[in-house]
């Protein structure tokens, strides 16, 4: 059972949680959607480490794609976790496209859209946000995201404070400082702030971190300070 989630879930929301680490741990065993072999209590440990990308809200009405989505992870936590969102799970494998597609039915998840195909080519919803775990290194993902990537006003959008700032939100591991240097030379534009893991989901996250790079602007109120 999902316990000591990195933000407030309802009732309804954590069951659904469970419902979609049940559901993950059954169709992994015939394909491979996380690593194997995996318990019911190593892919609520995936899911977990998911929902610290929500650990800042999303504003109602913003499309998040998801590169390199596998099995779900992490576009659908967010999807349950912010329901007024529409996430975009996006993975080059046909089998794990039509997992995510079979998950979002079971679990009735209205706001969850998959695009099978590269993310060189993704023609589908453009987003304001994109999210990804350990895909690509952080100039590659930045890439397919300013390629398609749509603006968002987060005054207009009545976004609630602390939202996110449009850009891309990632969960990686290691040391950075090669991707970082990669992206500064490749986009001099963006800036990027990374934030311990262990802050959000205890100290044996101290190895990852949360990294969320936009388009240098003007500080914005709903950025955190």
């Amino acid at each position: 059972m999902l316990t000591a989630a990195p933000v407030d879930l309802d009732v309804a929301q954590r069951a659904t949680l469970d419902i979609y680490a049940a559901e993950v741990e059954r169709l992994n065993l015939r394909v491979n959607l996380v690593s194997r072999p995996a318990s019911h209590a190593d892919v609520v440990r995936h899911v977990r480490h998911c929902l610290a990308l929500a650990t800042q809200p999303l504003p109602d009405g913003a499309v998040v794609v998801d590169w390199g989505s596998g099995g779900g992870l992490p576009a659908v936590p967010l999807a349950v976790a912010f329901p007024k969102v529409q996430v975009v799970a996006v993975d080059a494998v046909g089998k794990k496209t039509e997992a995510v597609k079979l998950f979002a039915r079971r679990l009735g998840l209205d706001n969850l859209e998959v695009w099978n195909g590269r993310a060189e080519a993704y023609d589908g919803p453009a987003p304001h946000y994109s999210v990804s775990r350990a895909t690509a290194p952080l100039a590659t993902l930045w890439g397919w995201h300013e390629r398609v990537a749509e603006p968002l006003d987060l005054d207009a959008a009545a976004a609630p404070a602390g939202a996110w700032r449009p850009g891309l939100v990632c969960l990686k591991g290691g040391d950075l400082t090669a991707e970082a240097a990669e992206l500064a030379e490749a986009f001099p534009e963006t800036e990027a702030v990374a934030r311990g893991l262990d802050e959000v989901l205890g100290p044996e996250w101290a190895d990852k971190c949360l990294v969320h790079v936009s388009a240098q602007t003007r500080p914005h109120p709903s950025d955190p300070a």
